[in-house]
């Protein structure tokens, strides 16, 4: 059995609508509707113990996935979300060891994401041309652990691309057309194009840089996730619920 140590990220479950991600600090209080509790007394506690808030409502200590962490981030911007991560993670042939480009950075979602399954020997560059955004997503790569595999830039991507033989490029854009040459001349053989847009007509005018630029095996879908209710006899799709967030285009140079 493992113990909670300072700075770990643990889940604060109360029942199936509410937990809480947070970060065990010390000197920090976690408030909620169920009580507060001083994160310091988590330290050591074994993960699958129960601890009370000031109001001696029970909370369950456990670990986090990624995705949790994720969810407990500050955000500036618009993000990917987890339905999209995944089918964009497989669909770059991302993996351990594989060098790749993306912007832009925002809050940093994707790019932390892809730097985790990049480990050990791999390597992000993103890029991000407003300041504030770039600042947030360094602090957010770092309360992540991922910071050691991310080389981050406040630079404009449409000024060139700084790396050469990259194994993907990713870009989260609101012009990724622009890109779509320099992306073609950066990338090794083999190596993959993703793009990320809410639109069809971003869709549209990057298929058209596309095609002008030599890629193959150019392909476009989104990823529609449904959850469902689990109450026993009561099995159901939930009324609420994300649809559509983006079209996500992969493309390969030869």
């Amino acid at each position: 059995m493992s113990n909670v140590k300072e700075g770990d990220w643990v889940l604060l479950y109360y029942n199936e609508r509410k937990n809480y991600v947070v970060r065990v600090e010390k000197g920090k209080t976690f408030h909620s509707t169920h009580g507060s509790i001083d994160l310091s007394s988590l330290i050591g506690v074994p993960y699958g113990s129960y601890v009370e808030t000031n109001i001696g409502e029970k909370l369950l200590v456990t670990k986090t996935s990624f995705m949790e962490r994720l969810e407990g981030l500050q955000r500036t911007t618009q993000v990917i979300y987890p339905k999209d991560l995944g089918y964009i993670l497989l669909a770059s042939g991302v993996g351990p060891g594989s060098v790749v480009v993306e912007a832009g950075t925002g809050t940093g979602f994707l790019t932390a994401t892809l730097a985790w399954y990049v480990r050990p020997s791999g390597r992000v560059y993103t890029y991000e041309i407003r300041k504030d955004f770039y600042q947030q997503a360094l602090k957010n790569f770092e309360l992540l652990g991922v910071l050691p595999y991310i080389t981050a830039k406040n630079r404009d991507i449409r000024d060139g691309i700084e790396e050469e033989d990259v194994d993907a490029v990713l870009l989260d854009l609101p012009s990724p057309w622009e890109i779509i040459h320099e992306a073609y001349a950066k990338l090794t053989h083999g190596g993959s194009l993703t793009v990320f847009v809410p639109t069809l007509t971003q869709v549209e005018k990057t298929l058209r840089s596309l095609r002008s630029s030599d890629f193959k095996l150019i392909e476009v879908s989104e990823s529609i996730q449904r959850k469902y209710q689990v109450t026993p006899g009561e099995l159901r799709p939930l009324t609420l619920g994300v649809m559509h967030t983006g079209y996500i285009i992969r493309a390969r140079k030869p």
